[in-house]
């Protein structure tokens, strides 16, 4: 029999970036492109372009183990899902603004825009975990292709680029997702979305499938509260107190949003998240 030339496998689709942050293969960007206001998160004022002045030569910080007994809580609760190093390694091919400083003013543009994008791979992913999005997924799947190419496009195309009409169509489909998360929860839900609930007593309140998104939820305390299916995209959690909290199954749920958080051992996080080192 004479040999049949095979069909060509299709292409394997590129990974995603990897949506963590990897502060080892990034150049500290955080650290200089950038600005902060002295607040209770920053103890200094930082024009944007300006490398921190705790940022050593290496690029690491010099007080990274003392951030928030040395006024820079802000820094603690930051994460850049893994924007850093894609713009370090991918974007500028390993070239640091130091070594290189003719790509200092580009590499500082592209950064901020990156990391909106990883933000959006963050839960466009997550949303396609959820079985109850089904409905969606398709939408989202392409969603994320989109968003995944724009994350491989050259420093000045990244520059360029206006993220808000893809942030758009993509929290419509968030909101669809979130949509039919919720109503597999049975009974009226909380509809906080927006809210002003800073300092607010909801200590074991029951809040599963609750709206909760962009919610000002600063130092509310939430201990012992049910927040399993609720929305928490946007929810602002600075000081939040959730000691005791059921957030296993809380949707968008982010590793900032735990980090700005107050919590202990009997806090209940997703899988997917860390307990925060300063959680006790």
């Amino acid at each position: 029999m004479d040999d049949v030339p095979s069909t060509p496998a299709a292409p394997a689709p590129a990974p995603l970036p990897v949506l963590q942050a990897d502060c080892a293969n990034c150049f500290a960007l955080c650290c200089v492109a950038l600005p902060f206001a002295k607040s209770n998160d920053f103890a200094v004022n930082k024009p944007a372009g300006t490398p921190c002045a705790n940022l050593q030569q290496d690029f690491r910080c010099g007080i990274h183990t003392r951030l928030r007994d040395s006024g820079f809580q802000g820094c603690t609760v930051f994460d850049c899902f893994g924007a850093g190093q894609q713009t370090s390694q991918v974007t500028f091919g390993g070239r640091d603004w130091r070594t290189h400083p003719g790509t200092a003013r580009q590499m500082f543009e592209v950064f901020p825009v990156l990391r909106q994008l990883h933000e959006l791979l963050f839960y466009v992913s997550e949303a396609l975990t959820l079985p109850a999005a089904a409905p969606v997924h398709a939408d989202l799947r392409r969603a994320l292709a989109e968003t995944e190419e724009w994350t491989r496009a050259d420093a000045q195309a990244l520059a360029g680029l206006d993220v808000g009409p893809l942030r758009q169509r993509i929290n419509t489909l968030l909101l669809k997702t979130s949509e039919l998360v919720r109503a597999k929860v049975p009974g009226r839900k909380k509809n906080h979305r927006g809210a002003d609930l800073m300092g607010a007593r909801l200590s074991g309140a029951d809040l599963r499938g609750a709206n909760l998104r962009g919610a000002y939820l600063i130092a509310a305390d939430l201990t012992r509260a049910d927040l399993r299916t609720a929305d928490l995209i946007g929810a602002d959690l600075r000081d939040t107190d959730l000691r005791g909290a059921d957030l296993r199954e809380a949707v968008f749920l982010t590793q900032p949003q735990l980090n700005a958080a107050q919590g202990d051992p009997t806090t209940r996080i997703p899988p997917s998240l860390t307990r925060p080192t300063h959680w006790t």
